[in-house]
């Protein structure tokens, strides 16, 4: 476990909660390998019946700490990158209990793709959700290139996804990425409810019965790892590497 990720179990709802408010809830390697084993330690407990990822009030997450991830990048054998952010994705894909993501504030990169993973998505009025993956020279990643243009067309997933348009609360629920819109600070209660309704249901319906809905893990995975394939030979090219330079020379200034 990690000190900038909560993860707690109420009733049958386990609440995997990103804590790192400093840092707008960047995700780290540490805090990766922990939602990871947050995922996977539900899948065989059947006293959980229903998971919640957050980020609390104001900031859903920033997506990757660049500064850490660009350090596991320096790792030729990619180890680090494999076994922590790739495993995280992993465990979403082949998750089998429901997932309600509720999103307060910005959602940045796989803060965004990670949500085409869940089931029920509860955003604030001040959510606001982009993935400038191309900006940075590099490509779409956590099988968004497969889940959201089957959830919201291939026009709209071509905007976000490569486009790099932000994409608003309400313009997420029109394109069928977020269930419901709800008053700042009110998603974590908002999600609890969704949890509370879900798991009245018989389980093994329930189970069933999101199988049936969403892609075979096998073909999700299969995605995964191509765009991780393509993904690290795009942070070697010359595009990203002028991009990254640029990104940190701002930030520096």
């Amino acid at each position: 476990m990690t000190e900038h990720l909560i993860v707690t179990d109420e009733d049958a709802t386990r609440v995997i909660t990103m804590r790192r408010p400093e840092k707008k809830n960047a995700l780290t390697q540490d805090m990766y390998r922990a939602m990871s084993d947050a995922i996977d330690t539900a899948q065989n407990n059947p006293n959980i019946r229903c998971l919640i990822i957050t980020g609390g009030s104001g900031v859903f997450t920033a997506g990757n700490d660049l500064d850490d991830f660009l350090k596991a990048g320096t790792d030729t054998s990619g180890a680090a990158r494999a076994s922590n952010a790739t495993k995280f994705l992993y465990s979403l894909a082949h998750n089998v209990k429901p997932i309600i993501a509720a999103v307060d504030g910005i959602a940045i990169g796989i803060g965004t793709t990670l949500l085409f993973h869940c089931d029920y998505v509860l955003a604030s009025t001040t959510a606001t959700f982009s993935t400038p993956f191309i900006q940075l020279g590099l490509v779409p990643e956590g099988a968004s290139s497969l889940l959201a243009p089957r959830t919201m067309g291939h026009q709209r997933a071509f905007g976000m996804l490569v486009m790099g348009h932000k994409v608003s609360a309400e313009q997420a629920r029109e394109a069928g990425f977020v269930n419901a819109v709800v008053a700042p600070g009110h998603t974590e209660e908002e999600a609890r409810k969704a949890a509370r309704e879900i798991c009245t249901l018989p389980a093994e319906a329930v189970a069933l019965s999101r199988k049936l809905l969403r892609p075979p893990p096998d073909e999700i995975v299969r995605r995964i790892d191509q765009e991780s394939h393509l993904f690290g030979e795009r942070m070697k090219s010359e595009e990203a590497v002028s991009a990254f330079t640029r990104f940190f020379q701002r930030k520096r200034g």
